[in-house]
């Protein structure tokens, strides 16, 4: 079993999606510390004038678990949603996910920003890109420690949990790089869980609207409006046409 846990982010870019494709179970890990100026409450969309911020309004304590952040008002859901059609209702398939944006932005109120992330990230890669992905919160699993012991921890446990599903017992953790600054990964090879790192090179790129530069590292409502139902080729499609592995195994 590949497992990926990682903090829910608003409306994230594609390579997030990428990660959710690779893994047989997505975990969130809702119950760490939230973090300002982040991905967790913003990200960029593509505008006639260049990328815009999306952001939600969530204040700036940084004494709070993700999963206990809560929206502070409900205004900034009809101000995404009319940014957001300003910026794509001319692009070719906005008006397939017409229903899901009017649904989160303006007939559902949302509280906490974790079911907000969680609620989109499911949709999107499920409805969207037909992953068959499964999701859990990290909340459901017992851990402990900081950064990579806390990690670490929480893959033993979710390895204890998920045993009647593993193929020889055997769990595979798949790590964005950046983790490679603080994971020990001695430790994961002491503990029998596999580690890979996740490569988000050589995404092609696609017809973005306004004839800007092109930039990959927006939210992926710009890669859905532009593409559609082509949008898993884009993100892991060309891979797999290319026999081009999506991450390598830590030796």
């Amino acid at each position: 079993m590949l497992v990926v846990v990682d903090q829910p982010n608003y409306i994230p870019w594609k390579g997030y999606f990428d990660l959710i494709h690779d893994a047989d179970l997505f975990v969130f890990y809702t119950d760490v510390q939230y973090t300002v100026r982040d991905w967790r409450n913003r990200n960029k969309i593509v505008t006639p004038n260049g990328d815009k911020w999306l952001s939600v309004p969530v204040g700036n304590d940084i004494h709070r678990l993700i999963c206990e952040v809560k929206i502070n008002d409900s205004m900034w859901q009809k101000n995404h949603y009319d940014t957001i059609k300003f910026a794509y209702s001319k692009t070719k398939y906005f008006n397939k996910y017409k229903d899901f944006l009017e649904y989160c932005y303006l007939d559902k109120k949302w509280d906490n920003l974790c079911d907000l992330d969680c609620y989109m990230i499911k949709t999107i890669a499920h409805d969207f890109l037909g992953c068959k992905t499964e999701f859990e919160d990290s909340r459901n699993f017992v851990t402990h420690g900081e950064k990579h012991e806390r990690m670490l921890n929480l893959l033993k446990n979710i390895k204890e949990n998920q045993g009647e599903n593993l193929t020889n017992k055997k769990l595979d953790y798949l790590s964005g790089p950046a983790a490679k600054d603080y994971i020990v990964a001695a430790d994961y090879k002491a503990s029998d869980i596999g580690l890979a790192w996740k490569n988000y090179e050589g995404y092609p790129v696609y017809n973005q609207c306004y004839n800007l530069s092109f930039n990959h590292f927006v939210s992926i409502f710009d890669l859905l409006f532009n593409t559609g139902e082509d949008a898993p080729y884009f993100i892991w499609g060309w891979r797999e046409e290319s026999g081009i592995k999506s991450y390598t195994w830590c030796n």
